[in-house]
């Protein structure tokens, strides 16, 4: 690769070299001050055009839009940020995934592992939004790999984090028609795939709005739903089902001791960590979404605050109720893992509880999920394959963005691989399922893991560059030392995946077919990073190599700093009650 492209892709990342030798060593410094900018998208043109238009409804909107490179729209109001960062990846993970996850762990296993990871992913979007406040960049964390980390290792992360969500799709979409099934309605589940797939372009059609006003009243029917099932959980244990029926007298804690609180012992807690892992993916979009809200500076570290909210009551408490309303050795929960909804130990529980209708509620509940899991592929996938195309990274196609700011070819791309869905329909279908879940079960943690790190060699190269944390406008609850447990806990659930993918469950011999099927995304990581180096021929960044300043937003110091007085001066209940929401 010629040296004139090599600077053009790291100039586009932040950093290049200057004629002038650093004085701690031979490596020149990286950047100047006068390349400090407000970025931001220009939504000027937008605003000029019809209502139609605007919203993708003609054929005038399909045409090229004006401006820099990259320019999305910039419409996402609080409201969306914040119902995407507390209930946008909440879906077939949780409400399906976690049976699978009882029946091999049992209810302790689930607690130990969902806790793990929450722990995990509560530092990684803290993190993420050090990062995505201080630099606002489309593309979100892929660019921070790039520009923190190592150019291979950004190309890397970038595409397997679009194949990611492109194979996560079709999955969607397959346990979305096979839900519907569980009313009996006699119509083909290739129907109703295709019926959820045309509803999934009808909302991308709209662009961003479309998928922030989704998310927006699907998170808000979700939570809902567990705030219901959780209220009725309370009452079952304490006795108050149905008269004649299993919760008819007190429940309580029963399940936790008989038949126990762990199935498979150590080896059933490392086995429930993919499932925890793909159960929160989709967390990070935040950060992503970021990029095309209104006023990210001040909306997204709120939105980044409600992660919390979602950790332990939408996900540790709501499982609580599963492990004490559903025995682990319950033979229903041996379904076809992720696709079968009546394998969900939540809709078991509704029907346990002999409350009429309140089974098809909670399958209600898990369709919308997964179409919402589905929309948010497409909209991770083509904004990562966006921002890979404008660093060079993909062809120069995928930057296309129309007159009405969707990246059109990019979703087109993403939705291009829907129709796998229709494989699993066929008799090697369950085998194609489980190698498409072993493609995107363990991918989010490469990413996660990229995101603790970026922000580890952003804080160092801060420091280096002579820059102090009160120049942050927001930081990190934990700073780097979250960062540092959050890496550790993507290392040591790895290990702990890895030893499962050898010694699978049930005592069955290791095979090469099992391990690649517990372990495929580490191969395909390493291979697009392969791919990165020997194309782009850039390594590991030194730390005076790291760019801390080009494209970083331009801040209101005054009004920051009026704001963190105010905040001191307030009593400590308040302090906390500020940090929590």
């Amino acid at each position: 690769m010629a040296d004139s492209d090599l600077k053009k892709d790291l100039e586009y990342s932040g950093y290049s070299k200057s004629s002038s030798p650093d004085e701690k060593n031979d490596v020149a410094p990286a950047y100047h001050d006068s390349d400090v900018l407000s970025l931001g998208p220009d939504n000027s043109e937008w605003h000029s055009l019809d209502f139609w238009t605007r919203n993708g409804l003609t054929p005038q909107s399909f045409k090229r839009r004006k401006g820099p490179v990259g320019n999305l729209n910039a419409t996402m109001k609080p409201r969306h940020l914040h119902m995407i960062a507390i209930g946008g990846s909440i879906g077939a993970g949780l409400f399906v995934g976690s049976g699978s996850a009882l029946s091999n762990g049992g209810p302790g296993a689930l607690l130990i592992a969902f806790g793990i990871i929450g722990i995990m992913i509560f530092n990684v979007v803290y993190a993420l939004g050090e990062l995505a406040v201080m630099f606002p960049v489309s593309g979100g964390f892929y660019t921070y790999s790039t520009r923190f980390i190592d150019p291979s290792w950004g190309f890397a992360m970038g595409w397997n984090y679009v194949f990611q969500w492109a194979v996560v799709l079709p999955l969607e979409l397959t346990v979305a028609g096979l839900t519907v099934e569980y009313w009996d309605s006699g119509v083909s589940v290739a129907v109703w795939i295709t019926v959820f797939w045309l509803a999934i372009i009808a909302i991308n059609i709209f662009g961003t709005l479309g998928y922030a006003e989704e998310e927006f009243w699907s998170s808000l029917l979700k939570l809902a739903a567990i705030v219901i099932f959780m209220l009725i959980g309370i009452v079952l244990c304490a006795g108050g089902g149905p008269a004649g029926g299993k919760y008819d007298s007190y429940w309580g804690a029963g399940a936790f001791y008989n038949p126990g609180s762990f199935a498979n012992g150590f080896k059933g807690v490392c086995a429930v960590f993919v499932t925890a892992a793909f159960a929160f993916s989709g967390t990070e979009l935040v950060g992503l979404a970021a990029a095309e809200a209104q006023n990210p500076a001040k909306a997204l570290p709120g939105a980044i605050k409600q992660v919390f909210w979602r950790i332990t009551l939408f996900y540790i408490l709501a499982l609580l109720f599963v492990g004490l309303l559903v025995e682990h050795t319950d033979e229903r929960l041996l379904g076809s893992g992720l696709s079968d909804s009546q394998a969900s130990p939540f809709v078991i529980a509704a029907k346990d509880a002999g409350l009429i209708g309140f089974d098809s509620f909670m399958n209600v509940v898990i369709l919308v999920s997964v179409i919402s899991i589905g929309n948010s592929g497409v909209f991770g996938g083509s904004r990562t394959l966006t921002a890979l195309a404008e660093q060079g990274y993909a062809p120069k196609l995928f930057a296309y963005i129309d007159k009405s700011g969707r990246p059109l070819f990019s979703t087109i791309f993403i939705l291009m691989f829907s129709p796998i869905a229709y494989v699993g329909l066929s008799a090697s279908g369950e085998t194609v399922f489980a190698w498409l879940l072993a493609l995107s079960g363990l991918a989010a943690l490469f990413t996660w893991g990229s995101i603790c790190l970026a922000h580890i060699r952003f804080r160092r190269a801060w420091a280096y560059h002579g820059h102090t944390l009160d120049e942050i406008p927001f930081r990190a609850l934990f700073g780097v030392y979250g960062s540092w447990v959050g890496l550790t806990l993507i290392f040591l659930v790895l290990v702990a995946q890895f030893a499962v993918a050898l010694y699978p469950l049930g005592g069955d011999p290791p095979s090469a077919e099992a391990f690649f099927q517990a372990y495929l995304a580490l191969p395909v990581v390493l291979l697009f990073w392969a791919g990165g180096f020997l194309w782009k021929r850039a390594g590991w960044l030194r730390t005076p190599q790291i760019d801390v300043n080009t494209n970083r937003r331009v801040v209101d110091w005054e009004r920051v700093n009026g704001e963190r007085q105010r905040v001191a001066a307030m009593p400590a209940w308040r302090r906390i009650l500020r940090l929590l929401f």
